[in-house]
Formats: C-alpha cells, sequence, structure tokens
C-alpha cells in the first residue's frame, strides 16, 4: 500500500498548492484595487467554505459510493473551473466559491482513503504525513501564488490551473477501486442519522469539535494577519504577509509529524493541552510589535496546533471507519468544521465591518479558543480509554 499512500500524498500536496495559491491569488487582485472594504478578504474566505457547510450531507455519501480516486479527479475539475471564472475576471468572491465546491468534494474522500489503505495502527502516522505534507503545500503555495501574482496574475493563474489537471491526472492513476456503498438519496435524514451515531460518545465529539475549532481558528487568524500586519509590522504587500504566515505552517507541519510520538490514540485526551498552548500562543501574538517577536510566536501557534489536530483528526477516522464509513465521517466533520469556519469568517468580517481593532480581534480569539477547548474537553474518557 506504500505506492496508494505515496500518490495520495502527491494529489493532496499539488491540490492544496494550488488551493492556497489561488487564495493569495485573489487577495493581490482584492488589494491592487483602491478603496477595497477592509471585509472583503474575511467574506472572500467564507465563500469557499459555503459549499462545505450546505453539501456536508452529500459528500460523504457521493464519495463512499464511488473509486475514492475518481472523486478526487472530479473534485480537482470543479476547483479548475473556478481559475477559468478568475482568467475571465469574475468576481473573486464567485470563482473562490467554486473552487469551494471542489474542495467540499474532494476532502472526504482524500481523508476517507486513508483508513481503506492504511492499517489502523500506521493511521496517526499516516496522518501526520498527510497534514505535515498538507502544511508544506499550504506554506509553499501560499508564498508562490503571493510572488508570481504580484509579478502577472494571469501567470499565476497558468501556474493553478496545470496543478489541478495534474493533481486529477496523478488521481486517476489511483488503483483503488474499494466502494464503502450507498447511494445520496434521502441523504439530508440519513445524514441526521449518522451525525447522532458518530457522536454518540465524547471521544467522538471531542475529536469532530476538537478539528472544528482548530481550523475555524486557523481560518480567522490567517485572514487577520491581513489586517494586522500592516497596522503593527508595517507589512502592506501580499507576499510580505504570505511569507509571514510561513512560521504558522513550518509550526503546524513540525508539530503535526511529533503528534504520533507525544499522543498515540489511546491518548487523546492529551491532546487539549495542546489547544490550550494554542489560545494562550495566540493571545501572546496580539501583546508583540516586533517581526522576529511575531515570526516565533507564530511557530508555536503552528506547533501546538499541530499537535492538537492530527491525534483528533486520527481518532475521528477510526470512529468512522469502524462505524458509518470514513467517507461519510469525513462529511460529517466537514459540516461541523466549516460550519464553525463559516461562522467564525462572517462574524470577523462583521466585526471588521464595525471597525474592531485587529489587536484586540487577536486577544479575544485566544481567549475563545482557550474557552471552546475547556468546553469541549469535559467529560472526555482519561488516557487509555476509548
Amino acid at each position: 500500500m506504500k505506492g496508494l499512500f505515496r500518490r495520495v500524498m502527491i494529489t493532496q500536496f499539488l491540490t492544496a498548492f494550488a488551493d492556497n495559491a489561488i487564495l493569495f491569488t485573489a487577495i493581490t487582485i482584492i488589494l491592487q484595487k483602491n478603496q477595497v472594504a477592509p471585509w472583503y478578504v474575511p467574506t472572500l474566505q467564507a465563500s469557499f467554505l459555503v459549499a462545505f457547510v450546505l453539501l456536508a450531507p452529500w459528500v460523504g455519501p457521493f464519495a463512499d459510493a464511488r473509486p475514492k480516486p475518481r472523486v478526487l479527479m472530479l473534485a480537482n475539475l470543479v476547483k479548475a473551473a473556478g481559475v477559468v471564472l478568475l482568467w475571465f475576471s469574475v468576481s473573486p468572491l464567485l470563482a473562490y466559491a467554486l473552487v469551494g465546491l471542489g474542495a467540499a468534494i474532494y476532502s472526504p474522500a482524500k481523508y476517507g482513503i486513508l483508513p481503506e489503505i492504511t492499517p489502523a495502527q500506521d493511521l496517526v502516522r499516516a496522518n501526520g504525513w498527510i497534514e505535515g505534507s498538507t502544511i508544506l503545500a499550504i506554506l509553499s503555495g501560499t508564498l508562490v501564488g503571493a510572488w508570481v501574482s504580484e509579478w502577472s496574475i494571469h501567470g499565476a493563474l497558468v501556474m493553478i490551473l496545470s496543478l489541478y489537471l495534474v493533481s486529477a491526472v496523478v488521481a486517476m492513476s489511483i488503483r483503488h477501486t474499494f466502494v464503502k456503498g450507498r447511494s445520496t438519496e434521502a441523504a439530508l435524514s440519513y445524514f441526521k442519522a449518522m451525525s447522532q451515531q458518530l457522536l454518540a460518545t465524547p471521544r467522538a465529539r471531542f475529536a469532530t469539535l476538537g478539528v472544528s475549532l482548530f481550523w475555524a481558528a486557523a481560518t480567522v487568524l490567517r485572514v487577520l494577519l491581513v489586517a494586522w500586519a500592516p497596522m503593527v509590522l508595517m507589512l502592506t504587500k501580499s507576499s510580505d504577509i504570505a511569507t509571514l504566515t510561513l512560521f504558522t505552517a513550518i509550526g503546524i507541519a513540525v508539530g503535526s509529524l511529533l503528534a504520533s510520538r507525544l499522543i498515540p490514540l489511546h491518548g487523546l485526551s492529551r491532546a487539549r493541552f495542546a489547544g490550550y498552548a494554542t489560545g494562550f500562543a495566540i493571545i501572546l501574538l496580539g501583546l508583540v510589535d516586533q517581526a522576529g517577536a511575531a515570526r516565533g510566536v507564530l511557530f508555536l501557534i503552528g506547533f501546538a496546533g499541530g499537535i492538537f489536530v492530527v491525534p483528533i483528526n486520527a481518532a475521528l477516522q477510526e470512529i468512522g471507519h469502524q462505524t458509518i464509513g470514513s467517507g461519510k465521517a469525513v462529511g460529517i466533520q466537514n459540516f461541523f468544521e466549516n460550519l464553525t469556519m463559516l461562522t467564525a469568517s462572517g462574524l470577523f468580517a462583521l466585526a471588521a465591518r464595525a471597525g474592531a481593532n485587529p489587536i484586540v480581534s487577536l486577544q479575544v480569539l485566544g481567549l475563545l479558543v482557550v474557552i471552546s477547548t475547556l468546553i469541549i474537553s469535559r467529560r472526555l474518557p482519561p488516557v487509555g480509554e476509548r
């Protein structure tokens, strides 16, 4: 199965690279326009998440009812269509929403294929490699997308379109035809029943809500940096802001790779301490005003976040694979995760529209992460209990 896993990593790296390159290409387009409202960037991020929330009942069964490599290919082609819209100067909100539709289709297949090709005892390590390579793709895609788009918008779009198409080709080369099997008929009522079944235990609830908390905080933090960096660090170019996010990405990659050693599946309750550390580090970021200190704190945020998210992601996949199917479990995870991200992005957009100070927003975000971690950790089984 090593060959299959390697190809999954390649297609995931390429599509994650392109996802982040297109985000910062869109941000460059926005920043090059004069007098853009401060709420536009968080609204752009929110547009990406709409499909995840609206289609959550259907994308999991869709992925489980088909060979997942075909689903990965289809999702990449949908994302490529979003790039074409940007090429023809369609609104970035609409184009990025279409990329989000492709990502919503892609995610259950990406995570759902892992427990099908990876032994249970290697699942945390496999997730660590996937998350680590994804963060590397986020890092490089963010930087390259910002740099190339500042040089040429059309050049960046050609690069991104090519990556999606190559990722689609690699996905189709994965010879894995396992089908869990369920149609998308009556998906809404079935989604409700499966959600109740998946969330029946405190461990499953912690995993679902924990990963939702992580990505909601990460989403808001990324768009917050677009407002915070110019005010505090005097950074105004999208490439400079993208370079700053490098340190969070490196931290997440390092934390993801170490997570399996620090928090095995049977020790899931330890993950809450990494959640607390993430929140306090975000609060600390709101107190610094020097670039060097900001980079160090951003690394700490990413490091703690990587340790937090990898074991709970693996636990959720294991629970889903043993109960309702990994694809459906990831579809449910995506619903809660992206509903939380969409809500957080929307609230931040409203706060930005009302003139909220980015420094205060950072401290509020960190405090909310700490409080949320405390709430979702209640009734969590002690180490060793499953």
